[in-house]
């Protein structure tokens, strides 16, 4: 009960975090992108002042603050992927948490072990300690044979990192959904942006070279932000998938060493 309220609430957060983004990104369009100091005369609906470039951002029109909000949505789940991941580490390194490990289950201490795991934490330490905890159980039971011992071991793991990995993929669909979708969002910005330059330079009746530059350079601004959310969102999707591919390569070996430490420290009986 306490797993499926947990995986019910991750949605939830998952659907605050994107409205209050682009909440936020709007708040951010219109008052410091719209600020009048800006723009020429104070009044957002003048030219941008030189190189201004917040001014140039407010021109890009109203696709501009969605572009915001999903940079916010990456920056936001970037941030929570990191702290999750990072716990899910545990306390210590890996390595020398499993090494320990190791040598306890050589000596027979597995309650000793239990205990590291519970010092260590995060997803590794969890799927050795449900390895551990049927190790304990398993050693004692005379109705059972070596490999069915052995089975019952690695079945307690599978189930263990069943459990523990779809805790590290959260959220990264949402990102890598943002990283693909931003780049289209700021190409229809920019054709919006397009239409809206041409067809003033239509209505002007005489060719406006400077006006045409100018609407071309905001609408642009659509693809500069949409092309840069794309980037972060592949960059920080790659970084965690690589992070959470090597937990679980720790996880397999973790649960590789206890299933070879009892095969080696058990004859058959």
């Amino acid at each position: 009960m306490a797993q499926e309220k947990k995986s019910s609430g991750i949605p939830a957060f998952a659907g605050i975090v994107i409205i209050v983004a682009v909440i936020v990104g709007y708040l951010i369009y219109y008052f410091v992108l719209g600020n009048g100091g800006n723009f020429q005369d104070g009044n957002h609906d003048n030219k941008p002042l030189p190189n201004n470039f917040l001014g140039i951002m407010f021109k890009g029109g109203a696709i501009v603050p969605w572009l915001i909000g999903i940079l916010l949505i990456v920056l936001t789940f970037a941030i929570e992927r990191f702290l999750t991941i990072q716990a899910a580490k545990g306390k210590g390194s890996v390595e020398t948490f499993v090494r320990r490990i190791r040598e306890l289950l050589s000596n027979g201490n597995i309650n000793e072990a239990i205990a590291e795991c519970d010092k260590q934490r995060g997803s590794v330490a969890n799927v050795l300690r449900s390895g551990l905890v049927k190790y304990g159980q398993v050693e004692g039971d005379t109705n059972l044979d070596k490999e069915a011992k052995i089975a019952a071991i690695e079945k307690a793991l599978e189930e263990a990192t069943a459990l523990e990995l779809p805790m590290l993929s959260k959220n990264l669909v949402i990102m890598s959904t943002c990283a693909s979708i931003s780049t289209l969002v700021g190409l229809l910005g920019t054709v919006f942006g397009m239409i809206k330059a041409f067809a003033a330079l239509a209505n002007a009746g005489a060719p406006d070279a400077i006006g045409l530059a100018n609407g071309i350079s905001e609408a642009l601004i659509n693809t500069a932000l949409g092309i840069g959310a794309a980037a972060l969102g592949i960059i920080f999707y790659n970084l965690f998938t690589n992070l959470i591919d090597s937990l679980t390569y720790g996880m397999d070996e973790a649960g590789f060493s206890i299933v070879q430490t009892y095969s080696a420290t058990h004859k058959e009986r």
